[in-house]
Order: structure tokens, then sequence, then C-alpha cells
């Protein structure tokens, strides 16, 4: 299992948590394979339907078989019970659309990386005063760069990331990075709904890849 802070460095390193969901599990499949090959490090699965649960235990067996220090997190959670069913599958970390005080305090107690969405400062000074560290903004395109900017510095010892709306361009990224963030949740601009009912799991790699390139340069600036 690993360590909050193993997590929190693979994510910061890549500077991204690509996200998506497939009611599929070949396809779901399939697009692990793609972003692994785009050299993702960490990715988050969504539990948006209900064969996600049994997507999510197909994906942590091929990872285990063939694709070696990769992570895989568990998104969408709202409650207890289905953070430790996840865990028990083998979900490296969790993130949450809310806050939700019970998944913190199983996580902090366990050492598992949890990223509760957060969408005020009351959100935010919950998060952060039940143990936890990297905040999820949520929805970033609501939320906005300001926002960010705003708060970064009543917050000086968490971590954040905006989620929801974060564009694959140079501009918003670097806007972004520059207004304090660590890495940028990147879902249906970067794995789309087009790309994979069309099953183009090459364009997937690529603009992944861009992408991955594109915030390694930023972060290089900063």
């Amino acid at each position: 299992m690993m360590t909050t802070q193993q997590v929190t460095n693979s994510i910061k390193q890549q500077g991204m948590l690509p996200l998506y969901f497939n009611a599929d599990e070949k396809i779901s499949i399939d697009v692990l394979k793609a972003i692994y090959k785009a050299e993702i490090k960490a990715v988050e699965y969504t539990n948006r339907g209900e064969s996600a649960f049994n997507n999510f235990k197909a994906m942590i067996k091929l990872r285990n078989a063939e694709m070696p220090g990769l992570l895989i997190g568990i998104g969408t959670i709202k409650n207890l019970v289905q953070a430790k069913e996840y865990i028990q599958a083998g979900a490296d970390f969790l993130v949450s659309p809310g806050f939700v005080h019970e998944i913190a305090e199983y996580s902090v107690t366990n050492d598992i990386f949890y990223s509760p969405g957060c969408m005020t400062p009351s959100d935010i000074i919950a998060a952060e005063n039940a143990g936890i560290k990297f905040i999820k903004l949520f929805p970033g395109n609501i939320l906005g760069i300001e926002f960010m900017t705003t708060i970064k510095d009543v917050f000086p010892n968490l971590l954040f990331m905006p989620t929801g709306g974060v564009d694959t361009t140079k501009e918003n990224i670097e806007a972004w990075f520059k207004a304090g963030v660590c890495a940028v949740g990147m879902g249906s601009k970067l794995i789309s709904k087009v790309l994979m009912e069309q099953k183009d799991y090459q364009t997937i790699e690529v603009v992944t890849s861009s992408v991955l390139s594109l915030i390694q340069s930023i972060k290089n600036k900063e």
C-alpha cells in the first residue's frame, strides 16, 4: 500500500491527474494502456456507474501484471463503505467530489492518500482540521483561477489541484500553476467521451503525452 506521501509525490511530480470512467471494461482497460504508454504514473478512475467496481478490479489486475510503477486511485467516493471496498480491491488513493469527514478520518489513521473536493474556505478548513493536506478544488471552472490566487496565502501548508474544466492549452494550465496549484486534474478535456466512443487510443496517448510535456516545461520555468 502506498503511503500518503508517496502518492502526493507522484501526483506533484506528474503535475496532473488524468481521470475517466467508461461503462465498458475493455474500453476502460484500453484507455489505461494508452495513458500508461504516454508515461502516466498516477491515474484516477471514477466510481460513476454500476460497472465501475468490476472494471476497477480488472484494471488493478492488469496493472499488477503489466504496469509497474502505476498508481490507480478511485474517484467519486462519497462514503466510508465505498472507500473501504475500493481500498480492499487495490486502490492506491481516494478522491471525493466533496469533503467526507469519515473518509478523512479513516485515511489519516491508515496513511491513505485522500483528496476531497472543496468549493469554499469552510470546506478547506474542515479538511485541513481533519489532517488532510491535498485539496481538490472542485469544480475548477466555476471557482476559477482568481479563487486559487486569493486563498493560497490563507492555506500555506496545503497543496491544491483544480479539477473540472481545466483546459489542455498552455495558457490555461500555466495560469493555474502561476496561481499556486501543484497539479491539475484532467477529465473530459483530456480523455473525451468522443475519443472513447471512437476507440481512438492513439490520440488519447498523443494528447496525454503532449500535456505531460507541457506541464513539465511550465513547472521547470517556476
